[in-house]
């Protein structure tokens, strides 16, 4: 069988990944709050932990805001540092 004689069964899925943007450059923020906890949250996953980059598609110099402000949060217990199923 030559390739172009092979059928498959179901067809082939080609995922197409949406394109990640760094909303802080999209909506203009330049400055981190970390004492807006309801922000904070949408960079934190259910077990309190920070999203990374990849994941979250900021780019570096505000991913860098977002940890320390994350982290800020957590020392002045704004945030949790642990929590189970924090959503």
């Amino acid at each position: 069988m030559t390739p172009s004689e092979i059928r498959y069964l179901t067809p082939i899925s080609i995922e197409v990944k949406k394109e990640k943007y760094c909303r802080f450059k999209k909506s203009g923020i330049k400055y981190v709050d970390y004492k807006n906890p309801d922000f904070l949250l949408k960079f934190i996953n259910e077990q309190g932990k920070i999203l990374p980059r990849r994941v979250t598609g900021t780019s570096q110099k505000f991913q860098k805001k977002v940890n320390k402000a994350v982290k800020r949060a957590r020392h002045l217990a704004i945030l949790p540092y642990v929590a189970d199923l924090m959503k």
